[in-house]
């Protein structure tokens, strides 16, 4: 599994702290890890939680990603930037408990964190528990066990709504504001992750537009 991660400006301080966090437990398991960024608080390129949702959903809907780990000062505001977008299913996550219910319950491919509500001393403790429960076995095992059919077919009704109520990422990234977009999309790194994993051709022209390349 390519796992992202992404970090917007008021937490991007802590993103290499999350960064080795999530690549300590998640490697042995034989997941990737790309690192998106912000990197640092001072970035030349700042990600708003807005730009975090387009950005999450450029990453899921072309396969350049299976799943996105981010989230911002409450993780609220990432979380419903990334809903917003088509094929993206993001849940809000602050223990491991939530981590687990919603990978098996709800099967999403990205979690929002509050990378600064609650997160004192032992918040890397809290981020390693998380990542081990979300992943620890595949998604849409249900719980409890009995309820996997209800739930899972709830999961493909959810999908299948998402096809109705949302348009398809091309025309979204057409439509969006230009510089918005374009912001969302100017990582320092994200030329070489994204163009490197990317599996949908049509929505990479769209990005080669949006960054003028």
């Amino acid at each position: 599994m390519k796992i992202a991660l992404i970090n917007e400006n008021s937490q991007a301080a802590k993103n290499e702290l999350i960064y080795n966090t999530l690549k300590s437990v998640v490697e042995p398991m034989g997941h990737e890890v790309h690192n998106y960024g912000m990197y640092s608080a001072d970035d030349e390129n700042q990600l708003t939680y807005v730009q975090i949702g387009i950005l999450t959903a450029v990453l899921i809907n072309s396969g350049a990603a299976d799943f996105v780990i981010t989230g911002c000062g409450t993780g609220e505001g990432a979380m419903l930037a990334c809903n917003s977008f088509p094929k993206v299913l993001c849940g809000h996550i602050e223990s491991p408990l939530d981590a687990y219910l919603f990978s098996q319950v709800n099967d999403g491919n990205a979690i929002a964190l509050p990378f600064a509500e609650n997160f004192g001393w032992g918040g890397e403790l809290n981020l390693q528990y998380i990542f081990e429960k979300l992943f620890c076995t595949p998604g849409g095992g249900g719980y409890p066990k009995e309820r996997v059919v209800p739930e899972q077919r709830n999961k493909r009704i959810l999908d299948e709504v998402k096809k109705v109520t949302h348009r398809d990422m091309v025309s979204i990234l057409k439509d969006l504001d230009p510089e918005l977009a374009k912001g969302a999309l100017s990582g320092k790194n994200f030329k070489e992750l994204f163009f490197a994993n990317c599996t949908d051709e049509q929505i990479a022209d769209a990005v080669r537009c949006v960054l003028g390349c």
